[in-house]
């Protein structure tokens, strides 16, 4: 059955208050964009992520257009005009209506999900698609609520490096594991223990899972209390993002043995230099190989 889709433009606070009612009153979902994308006034909004106990900035567009969507035009009609009543929103900030055919969301979703080559060696694979090369080293991954479905850059730069530096028998940090991708990789690569750490628990009961699923049963993933004075790794991987890796820098550091190998990723190209000066001396790091815009750190704990 076609859906009804409703657009308004209004300010980004108006958006906010307007979108939760929409929702309360029975919308199926609502989108938030900016309302001069692709003229000369469009603003991008970028703010890192991630911040630990830290709350959503706000939206800083200068004007917000919502999407709100119905099961149809008649729910549509009863209530859009009572919702815009209680914010306390002009009717004519409504600017259209459209007809929305119905699909198959789940099967035009996995459509955009298709096997990731790392190297010619290492591919990620969804379970709804048969690994295109089946003698190579195939990770099975959906994409989730946890980071790490291999499609973003900087997993792809981690998993890259993973598969040039590890030559069997290592142990394995994944510090901010999400899906566990980065770990799994590990072990399928050849090393001898793997362990992944995540502040969020959903990940880390994402990535026990993942684990399973590709056949890694000694793996170990935790939340960062649980994880005890471990240290001493062969190796250490984090992606997740520039100030975290900063503020971590002496945890990160010493989980890693003397002369074994870190690898940071999750910032921009224009932030590596700041980080590897963060990590020096007790880290000789240096930028690997970027990948649209962003940088994957690398090198040894030589102290």
């Amino acid at each position: 059955m076609p859906l009804t889709a409703v657009t308004f433009e209004v300010t980004p606070g108006q958006a906010d208050l307007l979108g939760d009612a929409l929702l309360e009153a029975g919308a199926l979902a609502v989108d938030v964009g900016d309302a001069l994308a692709g003229t000369p006034e469009e603003q991008a909004v970028f703010d890192e992520p991630g911040e630990w106990n830290e709350p959503l900035r706000p939206i800083r567009w200068q004007r917000a257009r919502l999407a709100a969507l119905f099961e149809d035009a008649a729910q549509a009609e009863a209530l859009v005009g009572p919702a815009l009543a209680e914010c306390a929103i002009d009717p004519s900030s409504m600017s259209g209506t459209r007809t929305v055919e119905d699909a198959d969301w789940v099967a035009l979703t996995q459509r955009e999900f298709e096997p990731i080559r790392i190297t010619d060696r290492l591919w990620i694979v969804p379970t709804w698609h048969q690994p295109p090369d089946p003698a190579a080293i195939n990770l099975v991954i959906d994409p989730g609520r946890a980071f790490g479905s291999g499609s973003h850059p900087t997993t792809r730069l981690c998993l890259e490096w993973l598969a040039a530096t590890l030559r069997g028998g290592e142990s394995v940090l994944d510090y901010g594991c999400g899906s566990g991708v980065l770990a799994i990789g590990a072990a399928r690569l050849g090393a001898a223990k793997v362990s992944g750490i995540d502040i969020d628990p959903e990940a880390v009961a994402t990535a026990a899972a993942n684990a399973i699923a590709n056949g890694i049963y000694g793996a170990t993933f935790c939340l960062p209390d649980d994880a005890g004075g471990a240290g001493g790794y062969d190796v250490v991987v984090a992606n997740i993002l520039a100030r975290p890796l900063m503020a971590l820098a002496p945890l990160l550091a010493a989980q890693v043995r003397p002369g074994g190998m870190i690898a940071l990723a999750g910032l921009l190209d224009s932030q590596a230099e700041q980080i590897a000066a963060v990590y020096a001396p007790g880290c000789e790091l240096g930028t690997v190989r970027t990948l649209d815009g962003w940088a994957l750190l690398a090198g040894m704990r030589v102290r």
